[in-house]
């Protein structure tokens, strides 16, 4: 990691994105998708329908009528999670499905959020099996449509282009971008408690929506049940099971087998970062850089980070 940083070091420029047409017209879904489940960390029931909506909205959920962008500028640093906050109401868990929207091309949609919670001003995005292969199935249900503005007409499809390279980082946690023709993303974790979970690492090109609907979607959270407890305690995963996380003993190893993949503990962590870094999208353009991405030991507080550096210099 030391090199990369010396490596970006060298290279300083005030504007780091370019945003460039995808060839492409932006997207919307043909239809309602409706779908009510339990949430991770609460441990209610929330339902949430997502709609069609007219080119150049971008993504938006709407609780009680509250309006909340899916945008960097309204997340805030929650424990576990991503959490979008605007005028005293929030959204939590949201990174899951913003990766489905953004993985399959849904550049512009309403997410109503109808709320079970006893507290009316913060609802959460159910968790299902811990990963986007729900959302991703329920979007090929109804399926994509060119999305039109108030007058009829279609929007260009924008990409943001990294020019220079860039990195944030935290501890020995780093996220480094680097100028690319395609988006590349190799994401390693490294939990020295777990046998299983030390140093792996999972490299990923993103040419079509379909790979990130066979090869990432599918992937599920994962947790170490030594940290279980403590996670609880502090008021969190009160929703969580072996049935919507992968969960890993720092003694017995995988608890609840077999894995969907070799890897995909680090294929989540693609996916949360994609949910993430969708924050980046603006006006129904693509949210996901195009460069060549390798983050080690990330988490949501340092994808936001990431996202917030892009923001401050285009």
């Amino acid at each position: 990691m030391t090199l990369i940083r010396t490596a970006i070091e060298a290279f300083k420029s005030s504007s780091l994105i370019s945003w460039r047409s995808t060839g492409k017209q932006q997207q919307t879904i043909n239809g309602c998708i409706e779908k009510t489940g339990r949430t991770l960390h609460s441990g209610n029931q929330s339902t949430v329908r997502i709609w069609p909506e007219l080119a150049g909205t971008g993504r938006y959920f709407d609780f009680r009528s509250v309006l909340i962008p899916a945008s960097i500028d309204f997340a805030e640093e929650s424990p576990l999670c991503t959490t979008l906050r605007k005028d005293g109401y929030s959204v939590r868990t949201v990174e899951h499905l913003l990766s489905a929207l953004e993985g399959t091309g849904v550049d512009n949609c309403r997410i109503e959020i109808v709320n079970y919670d006893c507290d009316d001003t913060s609802v959460e995005v159910p968790i299902f099996d811990g990963s986007a292969r729900e959302w991703v199935e329920a979007i090929d249900q109804v399926g994509l449509t060119v999305a039109m503005d108030c007058n009829g007409r279609s929007c260009d499809r924008v990409a943001p282009y990294l020019m220079e390279p860039v990195h944030v980082s935290k501890g020995d946690s780093v996220i480094a971008a680097f100028p690319s023709n395609e988006t590349n993303i190799s994401y390693g974790i490294n939990f020295s408690q777990v046998s299983d979970l030390r140093l792996k690492w999972f490299s990923s090109a993103f040419c079509t929506g379909s790979f990130y609907s066979k090869q990432i979607a599918p992937s599920r959270t994962f947790c170490v049940y030594e940290e279980v407890e403590k996670m609880r305690n502090a008021g969190l995963i009160k929703g969580g099971s072996a049935e919507n996380a992968v969960v890993f003993s720092t003694g017995k190893g995988l608890l609840n087998p077999p894995l969907r993949s070799p890897e995909e503990p680090c294929r989540h962590k693609i996916l949360d970062f994609i949910g993430d870094v969708s924050l980046f999208a603006r006006n129904g353009s693509q949210g996901l850089p195009v460069a060549n991405i390798i983050a080690y030991k990330g988490g949501h507080a340092l994808h936001a980070e990431f996202v917030r550096r892009l923001s401050d210099t285009s």
